[in-house]
């Protein structure tokens, strides 16, 4: 079991919920007490459970003050509110009634509500016997009504918070379910007989809108609302019986309201959408959605029902459909594509009329027969008839009421009649005293206030949303003279009297003065107009208010002066006099300025009351602290300290005012909302009246009454009984209020005391209209929830039945009068705009009129000045004024000149936003029109006749025709360029490399040629040039062996090639099978492709993609076609423009060749051919200025013709730029066109005549005249040649045209056909698409089906290959097996004792287990890891070897045998057992591949002779193609036939009926025919093939067998020749193959290379070594006489020495003290034996050096260096010396002290 699965926002709540003690689907558990049952017998009083209304204590006032007389609405807006209980007998809701209304009689009856609150819903019990009633308020009941007593029978309490929404019983009637609103949404299962709750939980976090009980399975709830569906089940858990929800997941599906859901017995749920489909609900999820064909959306809005009647799923809609579906096809449906829609079609629909909405329906059978009865959301209650059969009736209208709001209400002033209007756009009459509706209107908009005129009793005046007011007629239709085609019928008729626009929005209000003369309308637009009550409504005028009006009211007859009062909605009242009709204002204008106006603005003052009544409060508190009394309101909360009061609140938007009426002359009262309700205000206008601040005014009443209970309930409706007594309020709850008034006057103490009662719904019925009846006797009350209600006040009923409603009578000549005019349109123009578009034609009427007359003058002055010119002009040349003359003053013309220029930049700046809009307009048009037309009509005509060509009309093809034709273009020229670039790239890299490798190249052989000029001393040797020779003769050896084996492969691959193709016994060609194959589908009996069993072949299988490409090929075709004829008219066309230019030319010679001839001998001129308008098109497009000025003139004649035929001056659009004067661009084309007129006429007449001159001539000489005359033969001559070239010019264009005529007439036939053709290809394709997705659902099954067979082969033959590599792998181990054996034998040699005993060795088995390597723990001081020892585990099998029983050991060598062989034989030994190991392996590997592959046939076994095989899916889609075929058979194709081409005839004659006849083209007809003859001429010819290669295998049979027989002789023979010559037999090709030993010869002559190579260097070390020898020598010889100085110098130091020691002895008493000499002397001799010393180390280190044998001596003997003040000798290091190298300390003379000796 799940958890209540909710909202994810509200989740924790609802979790919470569930646990909460308050919301447990169990009771509580109370102590153990025997429950007392209600009895079925026991019933409540309805006396006692009804609401009756409240009255003030002790006020007197009676309880039945008002009482209801009847209902004339109806809540059509309610989702549900409509409850059949038997034929006879409807249920609705209406405010805080239930009406019975009986179908019959027409009677009603009532139930009240017993809170007051109103009521939520209604539904019946399934017997019939009851039904349910619930409430709205606090904590409302659910009330269970007997049927048809009306007695309560069970009230449920506790059900939820606020109001009930919903409620359904089970099916078997024992629990009801219900649903609250706001703020609890509490679902709650009642056992209602016993009033206990069952279960409850909240049923969502947002609006719920319906219950029901599953009616197949009673433990099943569904619940919808915004935006969800929740499935509901009834589990019993371990904790008890509890309600666990599903919230419905919508998917990939919109979410959507869900108001209508029906259950299925299966338990699927079927729900409706906002867009009109169906959704099919199962597990939680929508399994699929339904739609009409071609996806259309089953309603055409909201479903709002669905119903499941007998079998058949019934769904009502918001459009007026009510449609039937098979309950079958929904349940079974799935989806089919990824769209999840799926498309069926209802079985019946009844549209039940024009603007209907249907929101519910109710069954009840009638005599037997089922009746519907529906709920309009429209406003009417219509009787169904879903029979669907012949006699089947329409549907009826019951009753029709005002749909939703009702706007205003007024009673007439002198009968019992009552009229209404709301924004349904109607406008009704009812009766309330015989309790039915009259009369009703239609129009165009919504009414929205409506007022009975005063002193004309048939006259409403209606005002509408678009700000139209109409007066209406009512009268009674018997008192009209009857008139033929008119039928007095009805009770009460309207008409339409006259109908006039004041304002431009809503009207709100509508008044009439006291005695009826002016009536006054109000609107949203912030204005009221004032009109002249008379024959016709004649308007006044009007004033602007500074708000919004809310309402109007004149002054009552008490009041000395008429005055208006205006009430605003944002605070703002205003009191205008009456404006006289005789005071007309201006006539520009329909507004009143100088009226005089009051304004008081109205100022918040509620907070400072409420801090009075504080202080007061308090004050009196301490009043009675003073006093010693006790104050018994809640005296704790008293603050020790007095708290200063919140400061004053005013609120920034000023409350609306609601409704307000005259107290005195110059007071009045207002009842506000918002913050300020709660109050009435009685306010006065001040004295002062100003009006150009009155928007910053701020006025404050000077009297407030506190209005009880009404803070949050403001009153919106005030009206008075004829009498004043009584005070009618209507509330926003929807309360009506009654307050008696005693004075006929208000006060505090007046208004205490009152009677309420709720009428109309709590929550949407605002009261709108309250009104009392003439006489006072019954009070009429219009709600926002579509209610109308009558009451009587205070009269008996027994007087109601002596009353009647009086109908006016008509006006005299009424039915003669024509119809008034109304108005439709709501753009119409308001009074104030045509009057000002009226004064508007006139200002430019009367500036036309002087803009004529002006035009007039100066025409008049322009023709005297023409004929000025014209006498100027008749004068002699001398006595003539030139132009400039006439200029009296130049400067008047550039001062008009620059004037001019200022007006046209002027107006080409007013101008440039009109040019840019017409730009862009024309750019947009030429894009639309012009540039997708590849070539407009050109009709050519011809010269001489009427014949004449067009061109086709011809648009320009999509890219999309040519995207499939360009794509191979395209990769073709793709690939061009990237080919060219590759060859480029190419080009560039190997010039790149060209260069690179030429400058190696220079490098190398730089370095070539110094290398070569070094080497030119050196003399190759005699070795060097054998090893090349044994290298070039090794390397022909080498390729001479490669030759020979390159041919002995290539001749066995040749072989191998050739029995390759060698066929088998049974081999058959391919090409022989594939033409018999195709001889057998195409050969035989063709089976039409309208026959039943006839076979698509798969490349002749048509689809959508190829029917579009065989479309767009046939449109690329007539498009080319078409473009080639084009172009051929189009070069016709610039022929003949040549044709003329050529014509031109000559007829301008053959002019001035005419000159020279006499009149009598010119021949007559041909005409020169003129060009059609028709054949230069394009010209249209080209204009320039007087074209357009031409255009314009045309325009405005065009528009003024329009004008007089209109008769309306005020025809057309209407601009308010009516101040304006006419503007420079009328009146500057009209003088610039009379300024060129003028000047084309000036210097037409302006010409200059030729001066004649007479000269006198000679009379011709004789040669004269000879010339002459040859002259004049030659022109004669040359005329008639250029006519005659004209003539011909003419006749060959002409027969150009014709022939191209005839070529286009045949194209004409051909496009026809093509155009048919693709009307048909056309319908096909329709016809394909439907099949598509069929056809690709079977077309993927079969693939899916071919995958996977082909698949599965793929894995068999996967499967082959690796079993043949394993097989390869074997054979080639145990190849190897076998040549260790050869190996092992070719290593024993011949009579090898061994051979046994290394055989066996060799043989041994040995059983190996794998190396393991176990690893262990390493300590944590030592890091490395240790390997265990191996493991392995040997047993030695012996060979049978019959009776011996002798063991070996072969792990030790015997003696004598050599240990070499012994070694090698193991070794082999573990070769031959990794060899068995892997041959081992690959078998088992061979065999799982065996297994897995015989596994895998059965399966591939099983899939083909499974029954839904490939065969069942090619059928399938095999009869789908049959089925396609048949369909596009279907279609016709039209082929023009020609009498002669009919050649069917029966019985002599053209039959009527040529279904039977086919249609072949005469190349078909004619093949077919020859075809006949072909194919007897080729079975002749394949007979003699036949018989020719029988024969031809008989010779073929026996040159077989002798050459088989010759193969073997010569091998016979080959064989006794290699026995002779080898005696045995060998291989030849290995023979042939065999040479040198290439790696031993190459072996060799490297050791020939290293050979050389080391004796030069033993060269080189010798001569090393006699240097060094040398340089030994020298060294030891200087070694020598250095030793022999070093002995000297030792000689030299000892007499030194002795001599100083005598010199210290010998010293004498004058020489001892310091001296200076002796000092220096003594320095001196220190130095020297320092310096001594020194060359004594340093010869010492050199002896010891020289003593060593060393071999090789370094080139520095000794380094010397300085640490911390020693000198360090470092010799160098030798190779041989087993000393390491030694430092030796020598000191320095500075360190050596004067005592000290040397050594």
């Amino acid at each position: 079991m799940s958890f209540n699965i909710l909202d994810l926002n509200n989740a924790e709540e609802d979790v919470e919920e569930q646990h909460d003690p308050e919301v447990r689907s169990e009771p509580e558990k109370r102590p153990e007490k025997v429950e007392k049952k209600i009895s079925e017998t026991f019933y409540y009083k309805y006396e006692d459970l009804y609401s009756r209304p409240f009255v003030t204590e002790d006020s007197g006032i009676p309880i039945n003050l008002l009482t209801l007389e009847h209902s004339f609405g109806y809540d059509c807006m309610r989702t549900v509110n409509l409850l059949m209980m038997d034929s006879q007998t409807l249920l609705y809701i209406a405010g805080n009634h239930v009406v019975l209304l009986d179908l019959k009689t027409k009677s009603q009856s009532y139930l009240r509500s017993s809170s007051g609150g109103g009521i939520g819903v209604i539904t019946a019990h399934p017997t019939k016997q009851y039904f349910a009633v619930g409430e709205k308020g606090k904590k409302p009941n659910l009330i269970i009504y007997e049927y048809p007593s009306l007695r309560p029978y069970r009230i449920l309490r506790g059900g939820t918070e606020e109001a009930y929404v919903s409620a359904d019983f089970n099916h078997s009637g024992t629990l009801l379910a219900s649903v609250g609103s706001n703020p609890d949404y509490m679902l709650t299962i009642w056992d209602w007989k016993q009033e206990k709750i069952v279960l409850r939980s909240k049923a969502f976090s947002q609006d719920v809108y319906k219950v029901t009980f599953s009616p197949d399975n009673e433990e099943q709830l569904t619940t919808s609302g915004t935006g969800h569906i929740k499935f509901w089940k009834m589990a019993l858990t371990f904790t008890g019986l509890k309600l666990q929800g599903a919230l419905g997941r919508f998917g990939k599906t919109a979410v959507t309201d869900v108001i209508g859901y029906v259950e299925l017995p299966d338990g699927k749920v079927i729900s409706g959408a906002e867009w009109g489909n169906l959704l099919l609900w199962e597990g939680g999820l929508i399994k699929v959605e339904l739609c009409r064909a071609g996806h259309k959306p089953c309603h055409s809005g909201p479903v709002s029902q669905l119903i499941l009647d007998e079998g058949e799923l019934v769904t009502v809609g918001k459009d007026g459909f009510v449609r039937v579906w098979d309950i079958e096809t929904v349940d079974a449906a799935d989806t089919v594509d990824e769209t999840g829609l799926l498309e069926m079609e209802p079985m019946n629909e009844l549209l039940v009329g024009k603007n209907v909405s249907l929101s519910f329906m109710a069954k009840v059978h009638d005599r037997g027969q089922p009746i519907w009865y529906a709920q309009d959301a429209n406003g009417a209650l219509w009787k169904l008839d879903l029979t669907f059969s012949n006699i089947t009736r329409d549907p009826e209208c019951l009753y029709t009421f005002h749909s939703g709001k009702i706007e205003a209400v007024s009673v007439s002033p002198v009968t019992y009649l009552m009229a209404t209007t709301a924004l349904d756009r109607s406008v009704r009459i009812y009766d309330f005293i015989s309790k039915s509706q009259l009369s009703e209107i239609k129009f165009k908009q919504g009414g929205t206030a409506l007022t009975w005129a005063p002193r004309v009793v048939s006259l409403i005046a209606v005002g509408f949303e678009d700000g139209v007011v109409r007066i209406i007629e009512v009268y009674d239709p018997k008192g009209l003279a009857i008139v033929a085609g008119r039928t007095n019928t009805g009770k009460a008729e309207m008409n339409l009297k006259q109908a006039f626009k004041p304002h431009t929005t809503a009207v709100t209000a509508l008044a009439y003065e006291r005695n009826g003369d002016v009536l006054a309308t109000g609107s949203k637009d912030k204005t009221v107009f004032f009109f002249a009550v008379e024959d016709k409504y004649e308007p006044i005028g009007f004033i602007c208010v500074p708000g919004p009006v809310q309402a109007l009211q004149w002054s009552p007859p008490s009041h000395v002066k008429s005055t208006l009062l205006v009430l605003c909605e944002n605070g703002f009242v205003l009191q205008v006099p009456a404006p006289h009709p005789e005071e007309e204002g201006p006539m520009s204008t329909y507004q009143i300025k100088n009226l005089p106006t009051q304004y008081f603005h109205f100022y918040s003052i509620k907070s400072r009351i409420k801090q009075e009544k504080e202080k007061a409060k308090l004050e009196w508190i301490k009043q009675q602290q003073e006093m010693g009394k006790q104050v018994e309101e809640e005296p704790e909360e008293e603050p020790e300290e007095e708290e200063p009061l919140p400061p004053l609140y005013i609120p920034e938007e000023p409350s609306p005012i609601l409704c307000g009426f005259y107290s005195t002359p110059g007071k009045f009262w207002l009842s506000l909302g918002g913050y300020d309700s709660g109050f009435l205000y009685h306010c006065v206008f001040s004295s002062d009246e100003y009006h150009d601040n009155f928007e910053n005014r701020q006025d404050e009443p000077f009297e407030v009454i506190h209005m009880e209970d009404t803070d949050d309930n403001p009153i919106h409706q005030i009206s008075f009984c004829t009498s004043k007594l009584l005070m009618f309020c209507g509330m926003q709850n929807g309360a009506l209020r009654v307050y008696p008034l005693r004075e006929k006057d208000l006060s505090a103490n007046t208004l205490k005391e009152y009677w309420s009662f709720s009428v109309h719904d709590n929550d949407y019925g605002q009261i709108q209209g309250i009104c009392s009846s003439y006489d006072d006797r019954f009070l009429i009350t219009c709600g926002g929830d579509g209610n109308i209600f009558a009451f009587n006040i205070l009269s008996p009923e027994d007087v109601h039945k002596e009353l009647k409603a009086k109908i006016p009578s008509p006006r005299s000549g009424l039915e003669k009068e024509k119809a008034a005019e109304d108005i439709e349109d709501p753009n119409a123009y308001s009074i104030e705009k045509a009057k000002q578009k009226k004064e508007y034609e006139q200002i430019m009427k009367k500036a036309e009129d002087k803009k004529s007359k002006k035009r007039e003058e100066l025409s008049a002055l322009r023709h005297e000045f023409l004929s000025l010119l014209q006498k100027n002009q008749e004068l002699p040349k001398h006595m003539q004024l030139h132009r400039e003359q006439y200029e009296m003053d130049h400067r008047i013309f550039e001062e008009l000149d620059r004037q001019t220029a200022q007006r046209i930049q002027l107006m080409q700046k007013e101008m440039a936003w009109e040019q840019e809009k017409h730009l862009t307009g024309l750019q947009k048009l030429q894009n639309r029109f012009r540039d997708s037309l590849e070539f407009d009509a050109v009709i050519v005509h011809a010269i001489q006749s009427n014949h004449k060509i067009s061109t086709y009309r011809l648009l320009a093809i999509s890219e999309k025709c040519y995207q499939d034709k360009q794509r191979s273009t395209w990769k073709k020229t793709v690939l061009k360029q990237e080919w060219k670039e590759t060859e480029q790239r190419k080009i560039l890299s190997k010039t790149e490399h060209m260069q690179r490798t030429t400058g190696d190249h220079l490098k190398v052989v730089e370095g070539e040629s110094e290398a070569e000029k070094l080497k030119k001393s050196e003399v190759r040797t005699v070795t060097t040039r054998l090893i090349a020779n044994q290298r070039e003769q090794i390397k022909r050896i080498v390729e001479k062996s490669d030759k020979v084996r390159a041919k002995i492969m290539k001749r066995k691959e040749e072989w191998e090639e050739l029995y390759k193709n060698k066929p088998t016994d049974d081999y058959e060609n391919p090409k022989d099978a594939q033409d018999i194959e195709e001889a057998q589908e195409n050969m035989g009996d063709y089976k039409l492709k309208t026959a039943a069993d006839y076979r698509v072949p798969e490349h002749k299988r048509m689809n959508a993609e190829k029917k579009m490409m065989q479309l767009a090929s046939l449109e690329v075709l007539i498009h080319e076609k078409k473009a080639n004829m084009n172009k051929q008219i189009m070069s016709l066309r610039d022929l003949k423009v040549s044709i003329i230019d050529e014509i031109k030319c000559l007829v301008q010679e053959l002019k001035s060749i005419q000159a020279a001839l006499d009149l009598s001998e010119q021949l007559p001129l041909p005409p020169i051919p003129q060009l059609h308008p028709d054949e230069v098109p394009e010209k249209k497009f080209q204009f320039d200025s007087d074209i357009l000025l031409k255009f314009k003139h045309e325009q405005e004649a065009k528009a003024k013709l329009q004008e007089q035929l209109e008769g309306s001056p005020s025809f057309g659009v209407f601009r308010e730029r009516f101040l304006h004067g006419p503007s420079l661009r009328e009146t500057e084309p009209v003088t610039r066109a009379a300024s060129v007129r003028s000047m084309k006429i000036v210097s037409s007449v302006v010409t200059e005549q030729p001066k004649v001159f007479e000269i006198e001539k000679a009379e011709p000489t004789e040669t004269e005249l000879e010339i002459l005359k040859r002259e004049k033969i030659r022109n004669i001559y040359l005329q008639e040649t250029l006519i005659k070239r004209i003539n011909a010019l003419v006749i060959n264009f002409d027969a150009e045209l014709r022939f191209l005529r005839h070529m286009k007439l045949k194209l004409d036939v051909q496009m026809k056909c093509a155009d048919l053709c693709h009307i048909t290809w056309f319908e096909e394709l329709l016809l394909l698409k439907n099949f598509e997705k069929h056809e690709d659902l079977l077309q993927g099954r079969v693939n899916t089906l071919l995958s996977e067979q082909k698949a599965m082969q793929q894995k068999l033959n996967s499967y082959l290959a690796q079993m043949k590599d394993r097989k390869y792998e074997i054979a080639k181990l145990q190849d190897c097996e076998e040549s260790l054996y050869a190996t092992f034998q070719a290593s024993l040699g011949e009579n090898n004792k061994f051979a046994r005993f290394l055989t066996k060795v060799l043989k041994k088995k040995i059983k190996r287990t794998k190396k393991k390597e176990v690893k262990r723990e390493a300590d944590k001081e030592d890091e490395s890891e240790e390997e265990s020892d191996e493991e392995s585990s040997l047993e030695s099998d012996e060979e049978d070897s019959g009776s011996e029983d002798e063991v070996f050991d072969d792990s030790v060598c015997p003696k004598n045998c050599d240990e070499a062989l012994f070694q090698n034989t193991v070794q082999l030994r573990e070769k031959r057992l990794d060899i068995e190991d892997a041959l081992t392996e690959q078998k088992k590997v061979a065999d799982n591949l065996r297994k897995e592959y015989d596994a895998l046939a059965k399966k591939v076994l099983c899939v083909l002779f499974s029954a839904t095989s490939l065969d069942t899916a090619e059928g399938e889609l095999e009869a789908f193609q049959r089925e396609k075929q048949q369909r596009l058979n279907e279609l016709h194709v039209v082929v023009p036939l020609k009498l002669h081409q009919v050649e069917y005839l029966v019985n002599g004659g053209i039959p009527s009926d040529f279904s039977q006849a086919l249609v072949f083209t005469n190349q078909s007809l004619e093949y077919l025919q020859k075809r006949i003859v072909d194919l007897q001429n080729e079975n002749i010819m394949q007979r003699e093939i036949f018989k020719k290669a029988r024969q031809q295998h008989k010779q073929l049979v026996q040159d077989k067998k002798e050459m088989e027989t010759k193969i073997q002789r010569l091998e016979e023979k080959c064989n006794q020749l290699m026995m002779t010559k080898f005696g045995r037999l060998v291989d030849l090709e290995a023979l042939q193959a065999h040479s040198v030993n290439t790696r031993l010869e190459e072996l060799k002559v490297q050791m020939m290379e290293k050979e050389y190579v080391h004796s030069q260097e033993l060269k080189e070390w010798e001569e090393k070594i006699l240097d060094l020898q040398q340089q030994l020598m020298m060294l030891t010889k200087e070694n020598t006489s250095k030793l022999q100085q070093l002995n000297q110098f030792c000689l030299e130091k000892q007499q030194l020495e002795t001599k100083l020691d005598s010199l210290k002895n010998d010293l004498g008493a004058e020489f001892q003290g310091p001296r200076s000499t002796d000092t220096m002397e003594k320095d001196r001799l220190q130095s020297v034996f320092n310096c001594m010393a020194y060359e004594t180390a340093l010869l010492e280190e050199e002896i010891t050096l020289l003593s060593r044998k060393d071999v090789r001596l370094r080139e520095e003997l000794a380094l010397l260096s300085r640490k911390n003040g020693y000198l360090f000798l470092q010799p160098s290091p030798s190779q041989d010396s087993e000393t390491p190298t030694e430092t030796f300390p020598i000191s320095t003379p500075e360190r050596i002290s004067s005592g000290q000796s040397a050594p």
